[in-house]
Formats: C-alpha cells, sequence, structure tokens
C-alpha cells in the first residue's frame, strides 16, 4: 500500500498592528460617518462576534482615509508576501527543512489579486528549486483551509517522495471600501482580520505526523450568493448571507454523513472535529451538528477571540492549537466557502 499523505510541520503567522474590537468599535462612527443613525443599529455586532483582538497589515488610521482598488492590491502584494515568507521560513525550520527540499508550493488567497502570482513572486525571496511546481488558488474564501490540504495531500499522494508545500493567506480588512454603506461591509468590519499558514505535507511511511486520509466537498445548488465577493468599480464588495447558521443546521449534517459513509464511517466514529469558525452563531450551529456540549469547539472560538475570522487562514490557526494538545483519534476537518461549499477532510492523528 502506498504510504498516505501526513502533516510534517505547521506554521502560523500575523501581521504587526494588533487591534483590540473595543478600539475598533470606538472608531466606528467615524469610519461609517455617512450611516448616521443606521450605525446605531448595526453597533452590537461588535460586542457579539466573540472577538477580543485581530491582526491587521495596516493600522486603524488607515481604514479612516479614502483609498482605490490599485493602492489596496499593491498592499495586499506588499503585506501577503512577507507574511507567507515568514509562514514558509517557519514552516520548513521547523520540519528541519531548506527551501530547495520543497517539489510543489500551492498558494492559496481570496483577498487580493497578483499576476505574476505569490508563488512566483517568493520565489525571488527564498531559496526554491527551480523546477518548483507551482498552483496559485484563487476563489476558495473560508474553505480554503480545509480544501487547500486536500489539494496538497492529493498532490503528495499522487507523487510518493515529493513534498508539497501549502501557503495560505487573507487579507481581509485591505478589502474594506469606504464608499460602501450597506450593513454587511459594517459587519466584515467586525469580524474580519488578516494571517497566513503553512503546512507542510509528504506521504511518508514513518509516523512523521498526522495522515491525512480522505477528502471532499459538497456544493450545494442555487447558493451561489450565500457567500464570496461583488466585484465592484472600487473593489471587492463582500457578500454573505445572515442565513449561514440557518443552512448549517438543515443541510450540513446530511453534507457530512454523505461524506462519511463513503468511507464506511458515521459522525459517532469521529473523535474529534477541526472547523473553521465564521462566527459565533456558525460555531453554535457546528456544535450542534456534530451534538457536542455548548462551549465544546473551544480552540475554534479561541482563534476566533484572539485573532478574528482570518477566511481561509483561520482553519490553520485552529488545527495549530488542537496538535498542540496532542489528540489521538480520527478527526474531521471542515470549512464553508463560497459556491455555498463544504469542505471535508479527515485526519488521523
Amino acid at each position: 500500500m502506498p504510504a498516505e499523505p501526513r502533516l510534517l510541520s505547521l506554521a502560523t503567522a500575523v501581521p504587526p498592528y494588533r487591534l483590540t474590537q473595543r478600539e475598533v468599535a470606538a472608531r466606528a462612527p467615524e469610519i461609517f460617518s455617512g450611516l448616521g443613525g443606521r450605525l446605531d443599529c448595526l453597533l452590537p455586532v461588535y460586542g457579539n462576534a466573540g472577538i477580543e483582538t485581530r491582526y491587521s497589515c495596516v493600522p486603524l488610521d488607515w481604514y479612516l482615509k479614502p483609498s482605490g482598488l490599485k493602492e489596496r492590491n499593491a498592499l495586499y502584494i506588499e503585506n501577503a508576501l512577507d507574511l507567507i515568507a515568514r509562514a514558509a521560513g517557519n514552516c520548513l525550520a521547523r520540519a528541519g527543512l531548506a527551501p530547495d527540499a520543497v517539489d510543489t508550493l500551492i498558494v492559496v488567497s481570496t483577498t487580493g489579486l497578483s499576476t505574476p502570482s505569490l508563488d512566483a513572486r517568493l520565489m525571488e525571496r527564498l531559496a526554491f528549486r527551480r523546477d518548483l511546481q507551482r498552483l496559485p488558488v484563487f476563489g476558495l474564501g473560508c474553505a480554503g483551509g480545509v480544501l487547500g490540504l486536500a489539494r496538497a495531500a492529493a498532490l503528495a499522494r499522487a507523487a510518493p517522495g515529493s513534498r508539497v508545500l501549502l501557503l495560505v493567506v487573507e487579507l481581509c480588512g485591505l478589502t474594506f471600501r469606504a464608499g460602501d454603506r450597506g450593513s454587511s461591509n459594517v459587519v466584515a468590519t467586525a469580524l474580519f482580520g488578516d494571517g497566513a499558514a503553512a503546512a507542510l505535507i509528504a506521504a511518508e511511511d514513518a509516523e512523521a505526523g498526522p495522515a491525512l486520509l480522505a477528502w471532499g466537498e459538497h456544493t450545494w445548488p442555487d447558493s451561489l450568493d450565500v457567500m464570496g465577493w461583488r466585484v465592484e468599480d472600487d473593489g471587492f464588495g463582500v457578500l454573505f448571507s445572515r442565513d449561514i447558521p440557518t443552512i448549517l443546521r438543515k443541510r450540513f449534517g446530511a453534507a457530512v454523513d454523505e461524506f462519511l459513509s463513503r468511507r464506511g464511517l458515521a459522525r459517532s466514529d469521529l473523535d474529534g472535529v477541526v472547523c473553521h469558525p465564521g462566527g459565533p452563531k456558525v460555531i453554535d450551529a457546528l456544535e450542534e451538528v456534530f451534538d457536542l456540549a455548548p462551549g465544546a469547539l473551544a480552540e475554534a472560538r479561541a482563534v476566533l477571540r484572539d485573532y478574528g475570522n482570518m477566511s481561509a487562514a483561520t482553519l490553520l490557526f485552529v488545527l495549530e492549537r488542537v496538535l498542540a494538545k496532542g489528540p489521538r483519534g480520527r478527526h474531521l476537518l471542515t470549512g464553508l466557502g463560497p459556491g455555498f461549499t463544504a469542505g471535508f477532510l479527515l485526519m488521523e492523528a
């Protein structure tokens, strides 16, 4: 039997500006000065988001100044490269490897645009081999963490002996559009943070790390308006439905069961779940779906509290905390993203 893909090492990184939810809420009237009385109805979202701190690649004052897409995308490229370079270096160091040991590089991101892609630009910073295979992935949104791991595991399984480095970076704050007075834009300023993560995957015979056994996804029909971007003249307009927790309670369990049943498993066979924390109501819904006690997804809540929702990167921050506790057994990793799509990955620790 061929060796299973294994997670050899994992590292995370955040940008330099630490924002407390208290100070962001206090500045909201300045940031959204044109909303008037409507803002009073939306301000409770800052207290209800389950977030205490977040990290940003720009200071809070930046959000008070108008900026165009060109400026914001330049900031995205500069800061995304800094973060993935740091995360990649730490991840490889933890595995005792140099960049030239990597055979395939995957970069997942949905909060900015770059051509040449971020992976090509990173090759000018880190000493990767010139025959490195590259795969930039755009559009997975919050599902990009688990589905990025799935793509990396599939490539590692297809080429035994190769090493695949997955990098995930999301700078959600840079998608803020000062002229957008919609409620979703206000919610985004209460929820989103910036961050990056790196994971090294290889098909190894030895007990080198948790095994990535199986992966899959489910995309619901007629659900394109649940989550994503609206491309506007001045950038990306955030799109997410308030019905996401309801959708989870009604439909997510069946998708989980279908994925597990194809592998001869049921939810009762799981020893744990590692979930992307979209927000407090999403975590509540996930705990109900998996028949867990309220508060059981402690690592997901802690990452949301300390870092906010960093889109695709968040799942890997949660996984880092779970692995630090030395878990044993079969765990299901999940994330939800545009499509509307659920991503799944079965991990054996």
